[in-house]
This record gives structure tokens, sequence and C-alpha cells, in this order.
């Protein structure tokens, strides 16, 4: 029998001047997840490679934090099922571009890829068959 761990986890809100302007796009102001047992919750894998996404100025979107949606990479609701509550990454773009929007999901520099899904715990990562 498997042993259970049980975290409660919070939802904080982080606040705008710290996402004006994050990584080239205006993020809006989100929700970070931190647990009572000193972790954070790890999202799962979704890709073994990034989305290449046309972005559109001033559209908003949401990025798939949690890795659970079937819109990858956008965000589908999937994750509010959740014990760990994750919450989808808003944001838009000030010009329209073509950018990569992480797969995976452990991307230091959330929603684009950082090329974090060339290691070999994401390379090496179940995927879910839709």
């Amino acid at each position: 029998m498997a042993n259970w761990f049980a975290a409660r986890c919070y939802l904080f809100k982080i606040p705008t001047s710290l996402m004006a302007g994050y990584h080239g796009a205006r993020a809006r102001p989100g929700l970070a997840t931190f647990c009572s047992s000193g972790t954070t919750p790890v999202p799962k894998v979704a890709a073994k490679q990034p989305f290449e996404v046309n972005l559109v100025a001033g559209k908003k979107y949401s990025w798939c934090s949690c890795g659970l949606s079937k819109k990858q990479p956008f965000c589908d609701g999937s994750g509010r099922k959740t014990d760990l509550q994750f919450a989808p990454l808003r944001f838009f773009v000030e010009e329209s571009k073509t950018v990569l929007l992480c797969g995976c999901k452990q991307t230091k520099t959330p929603p684009y890829c950082d090329g974090t899904h060339k290691e070999e715990f994401a390379q090496h990562a179940m995927l879910e068959r839709n």
C-alpha cells in the first residue's frame, strides 16, 4: 500500500508590480501555490517539447501551469479539480509574434520555453494519451 502524504496548500496573489513586463509579456496578477509541507507542488509534464504558438497583440491568454489541460498549452480549468489548485498564468503580448510556450511545465521563465524539456526527467516522463 502506498504511503500518501497530505499537505495543506494555499494560494497567494502575486502583486502586479512583480508581474509587469514579465518575460516580454505583460502578465496579469496571478496566483502562486505554497504548501505547508515546505514543498511546492510539481506540475505534470504535458509534452516533451514546446508548443509553437502565434500570439496576437492585446489578446488575453491563460497558459496551463499544472499540465492537466486537454487544450495545451492553454488552460481548460482541469487544475481546479485537483487538491493542488494550480492557477493559470494569464498574460498578453504587446505585439503579435510567434513564440515557444513551455510544454513540460518546468520552465523557469513561464510561460515561455527555456529548454528544460531537454533534461532527462522531462524526456522520461510518462504522458497521458488524450
